[in-house]
């Protein structure tokens, strides 16, 4: 049994294929993100799905994309939880960008692919090798244009009264925006950046609204400036993404992308399939 994973940091699709590429099952975890759970979270999220529980002993191959795997602590850190769990597999794990290319992309086609989501990044995929310029530091510091990023947007116009009062009022009746509990959410729970990422449904629920608007534009314009047009061939490839954000937010994203000169590619909301269809021509 083989064993297609694709990680963000908010859930994981999991896919099961038999020798022949036939699909077995298809489940879901919540995200298992390395860079802000710890081993013992990880594991509980893994032994608390019936079918990868049901299956562990049966797995002999794990292919791991994830949000958080881009660097070689991070890859081995999972391997060894997943060898443990999956104690009859091979693992290979990396990171989610990969899951990308692999969804979006041919094989000896270049192209600039980028993900959208909870989180964000970029790379430049030359048709057979991907290449970064840029080493993402989390959400803290990075992931423009992501989820996280607009929701923390969201709640810091809230607190500077900088968000129109109609819409104020409309998003004190969707969220709790207690300070503690925010503060407990971002400094003392587990994933906070997808906590951040649950507010950006309000900005694309409310996209029409001239404030949000403008907030997803700029966003998005930081993403391309800061990511996209690092690569010289910026304007010369099409560029496609992944992820909720990219998704929902497409026409915007078009526009913005139009503004540039830039080629939109591929916009896919989940990789998964186009990691099935990748993974069964590699049987």
């Amino acid at each position: 049994m083989i064993l297609i994973a694709d990680s963000g940091a908010t859930k994981s699709d999991w896919i099961a294929l038999d020798e022949k590429g036939n699909q077995l099952f298809f489940t879901q975890t919540l995200g298992l993100s390395p860079e802000v759970l710890t081993r013992d979270v990880i594991e509980d999220r893994l032994a608390n799905n019936f079918e990868l529980s049901k299956n562990s002993e049966a797995v002999t191959h794990v292919y791991f994309y994830g949000a958080g795997c881009g660097t070689d602590r991070m890859k081995n850190f999972l391997t060894e939880i997943f060898s443990t769990f999956f104690p009859n597999a091979q693992t290979d794990v990396r990171e989610d960008t990969y899951a990308a290319v692999y969804a979006t992309t041919k094989l000896g086609d270049p192209g600039i692919v980028c993900i959208l989501g909870t989180g964000s990044n970029c790379s430049y995929y030359d048709g057979h090798q991907l290449f970064q310029k840029v080493q993402s530091l989390g959400y803290i510091l990075m992931d423009d244009g992501s989820g996280n990023f607009f929701g923390r947007k969201l709640i810091r116009d809230y607190y500077f009264h900088k968000m129109p009062q109609d819409l104020g009022i409309q998003f004190t009746k969707e969220f709790d925006l207690e300070a503690d509990l925010i503060k407990d959410h971002l400094y003392k729970q587990p994933n906070p950046n997808t906590y951040l990422a649950k507010f950006a449904k309000f900005l694309v629920e409310n996209k029409s609204h001239p404030y949000c608007s403008g907030v997803i534009k700029k966003g998005l314009q930081q993403f391309v400036n800061n990511y996209i047009m690092q690569f010289e061939l910026a304007t010369k490839v099409p560029v496609h993404f992944v992820g909720s954000i990219a998704f929902y937010l497409q026409e915007e994203l078009k526009e913005v992308m139009d503004r540039n000169d830039l080629i939109v590619g591929q916009i896919r909301q989940r990789p998964i399939d186009g990691l099935v269809e990748f993974h069964k021509e590699n049987i």
